[in-house]
């Protein structure tokens, strides 16, 4: 049996028995389990299964079972620690070197056993002080007008820790010695050198592993003690960076539901399971880590991202993006509205509120493009600013497909020209910066080149002026251009047969763009051509092709959303395809 803290249970908690067993045996899905054909007796109907969540199997032909490390001793024919290797090898965990057990090591494997004996005891006395003791009744009031009742409070083990500073002490000193005491990080000692309880007029929310052994403690302070909340110091069974507040119960939704909902605190992760969404999980007391993504993702790749929405909320759920991203996730974020948390919103506005808003949440990166956006849009700086916000997030992006993807929705959103801004993230990029530097197209002037240009080949060109001017308008290439005003009064012109005067023209327009057109007027230029103003027409054709595959691609999830008609969804998909290939065709 892997001993808690040891490597062996580090193993087994980040291994996938599927994936390790999948390796020896052909494996399918069968309803929340695995199942195939034994491959400890001859069978010709599968009757030996895997149980993802619980991480055993068991054949109902021949009888064995196990876990992981049981599987591939008997496969292998090796010895337990020959299995935990093997385990660490095929999963990617650094093996330490294989060294013979020293007395020391051997007292610090009681010492684990002992620790986490001792967090059970600590957690059954806290719920007896909250539950039999006027101080804890007191409590239990706050607890109740939190919006938790018993029922609750029993069902997540939640306790108080007395004010007194010795009761915790006194109810395990006579069982533990003095070394196991202090492990445990339940206890400090003052400048004196005595123990004294590290949690003292607190509510205590039980931290447990993935196995469900508690391991650690979180305190929230009754009234204005400080700090608010104070957790579990790392301890040899407990690593805060390996562990997720309520892993041990969402395991079985999580499979099932292949979605997991992740929050800020205890209160945040109670409330939303106490909703009836039960694959919720909380990275309490620090920054998501990389080895609490790698923990979730043997449950699933699919993360909603529900953090507090003020602006230390905001600033969590960026760095938890950064490393679900470079992980691989496929993440959502919710944001809710009025900024509340899951717990004041649900109190607020009812589980069914807030499930919707959960079915809701947009795709990561419309949730970062939302926040860039609110950066001042209207000036070329603003936009250099807000594509420096997106551009780390672009970068940790392992997929290539995923990164082009990006770099449209951002182009189209941010009405950038797409080649310029694919142009300048590569060589950020090649250059490993994490910003782009400003460049006339991004940042500078009113009005992208392509639309400035066409401008100077409609008051400068003699020869083909007209023909230009009639396919600007029956295609209406000018709509919603930074120039749309000024080439509505060329075209006119031009379609007139007159040649257009500027200082005429100017008199049509508004101050801004009026000063605009006089801009453009005097840059000096190349003669132009035909081949020259087509190219710029192709620059537009595409931001058409651009603006309407992004429509079709709110529609498709809206659609998605809303369980829309079969028919409707087929033909949106046919008209992505049809408009990608557009876009990645060359140029007639």
């Amino acid at each position: 049996m892997a001993e808690a803290g040891s490597f062996a249970e580090r193993v087994k908690q980040q291994a996938d028995i599927v994936r390790v067993v999948g390796e020896y045996v052909r494996l399918r899905k069968s309803g929340q389990n695995f199942s195939g054909l034994c491959p400890f007796h001859s069978e010709k109907t599968p009757s030996f299964n895997v149980h993802p969540v619980k991480q055993i199997y068991h054949c109902f032909g021949c009888g064995v079972g196990g876990d992981v490390f049981k599987f591939v001793m008997e496969m292998d024919k090796i010895s337990f620690p020959e299995a935990i290797r093997a385990v660490a090898e095929k999963c990617g965990i650094a093996v330490p070197r294989p060294r013979e057990r020293t007395p020391e090591e051997r007292q610090e494997n009681q010492q684990r056993t002992s620790l986490v004996e001792l967090h059970k005891e600590a957690a059954a006395f806290f719920v007896q002080q909250l539950n039999g003791t006027p101080e804890g009744r007191a409590a239990k009031a706050y607890l109740l007008d939190r919006g938790l009742d018993s029922e609750a409070m029993a069902r997540f083990g939640i306790g108080f820790a007395p004010s007194g500073g010795e009761a915790l002490l006194r109810a395990m000193k006579q069982k533990y010695p003095e070394k196991v005491l202090e492990a445990s990080g339940l206890f400090s000692r003052d400048q004196n050198g005595r123990f004294y309880d590290r949690f003292r007029r607190r509510v205590m929310f039980p931290i447990a592993n993935d196995s469900g052994k508690v391991v650690a403690f979180g305190g929230r302070a009754l009234g204005d003690d400080l700090p608010k909340y104070l957790n579990s110091p790392e301890t040899p069974i407990y690593s805060k960076s390996n562990i997720l507040y309520h892993l041990d119960r969402a395991k079985e939704a999580l499979r099932r539901d292949d979605c997991a909902v992740l929050v800020e605190g205890y209160m945040d992760a109670i409330a939303v399971a106490r909703a009836g969404i039960s694959n919720v999980v909380a990275s309490c007391g620090t920054s998501l880590t990389e080895p609490q993504v790698k923990l979730l993702n043997r449950f699933t790749r699919k993360i909603i991202v529900n953090y507090d929405p003020d602006t230390a909320g905001q600033a969590a759920t960026e760095r938890s993006l950064t490393i679900l991203l470079e992980q691989g996730a496929e993440v959502k974020v919710l944001a809710l509205p009025g900024g509340k948390d899951p717990d004041s919103f649900i109190k607020a506005e009812g589980a069914a509120a807030y499930t919707k808003l959960l079915k809701e949440a947009p795709p990561y990166v419309d949730y970062l493009i939302s926040r860039a956006r609110k950066m001042d849009m209207t000036t070329a700086e603003g936009k250099l600013r807000a594509v420096n916000f997106l551009l780390p997030y672009v970068q940790r992006v392992p997929d290539r497909i995923l990164r082009s993807e990006w770099a449209t929705r951002i182009a189209q959103q941010l009405r950038i020209e797409e080649p310029v801004l694919r142009e300048s993230m590569r060589k950020a990029a090649n250059e490993r910066r994490s910003e782009v530097k400003a460049r006339p197209e991004l940042a500078g002037r009113a009005g992208k080149p392509a639309e400035r240009r066409l401008v100077q080949i409609l008051i400068e060109s003699e020869d083909f002026r007209s023909r230009l001017a009639q396919e600007i308008r029956a295609e209406e290439l000018h709509k919603g251009l930074e120039v749309e005003r000024i080439l509505t009064v060329l075209v006119e012109s031009c379609e007139s047969g007159a040649r257009p005067d500027a200082a005429a023209l100017a008199m049509a327009l508004e101050d801004r763009d009026r000063r605009l057109l006089f801009e453009i007027a005097f840059e000096s230029a190349a003669p132009s051509t035909w081949e020259e103003a087509e190219s710029c027409l192709t620059v537009l054709r595409r931001r058409l092709v651009e603006e309407e595959l992004a429509a079709v691609q709110r529609q498709i999830e809206s659609q998605a959303a809303a369980a829309g008609a079969m028919g409707e969804m087929r033909k949106l998909l046919e008209r992505k395809q049809e408009l990608r290939r557009r876009l990645e065709s060359p140029p007639q």
